[in-house]
């Protein structure tokens, strides 16, 4: 009974904040990109003050965080592509996936395969998209290694790899996806960290 719970819970907030983030993205097409730093103000915006991690330059609240181990952390997405888009990313800030130790890369994969169950469970669905943007060239916004788990439903890109467009729109940071609310960030990791 608690975990179909939780589920609903993280299926209502999520489905909740990308209606809020469409109509925004009604209202706000043609405005220009987002001025320096705000994507640092947003990603920190919490009712917390104590960081649980930090993501690049950026101090990500414990509230955004659904699942911890000793060297990596799973939070939720500012702007996510498709419902139940999350990261994955190592404690030690590291730029590149190389620069990480055998040891930080196995925990990544083995909490990233944990994550990835749980979205799919969550999301109903038998398939995701994996991918690490490792380097600028690649596409990678945060220069901070990070797994992108995307829980894939049947029809949710025109073509199947569009996802690595939507994806390399982060780049930029000037795509005109709207970003979540501290709150409805804290409401899904909420909902997410039952499940571990």
């Amino acid at each position: 009974m608690r975990l179909a719970r939780a589920i609903t819970t993280v299926r209502s907030t999520v489905r909740s904040a990308l209606a809020r983030r469409h109509s925004i993205e009604r209202a706000r097409s043609g405005r220009r990109a987002p001025r320096p730093g705000a994507l640092r103000r947003a990603m920190s915006a919490s009712s917390s003050s104590h960081p649980g991690a930090t993501f690049g330059p950026i101090d990500i609240p414990s509230t955004q965080i659904f699942h911890e181990t000793p060297t990596t952390f799973a939070l939720v997405n500012l702007k996510p592509v498709v419902p139940g888009h999350v990261l994955v990313c190592p404690r030690r800030v590291a730029r590149k996936f190389t620069d990480l130790s055998d040891d930080e890369i196995g925990d990544l994969w083995r909490t990233v395969a944990a994550v990835q169950r749980v979205m799919e469970r969550v999301y109903d669905t038998t398939s995701s998209t994996l991918a690490i943007q490792d380097g600028p060239l690649a596409g990678q916004s945060v220069p901070h290694v990070h797994v992108h788990v995307l829980p894939r439903r049947e029809g949710d890109f025109a073509r199947n790899d569009d996802v690595y467009d939507e994806l390399e729109k982060w780049r930029a940071l000037d795509d005109d996806r709207a970003p979540r609310t501290a709150e409805e960030m804290k409401s899904e990791a909420d909902a997410l960290r039952v499940m571990f």
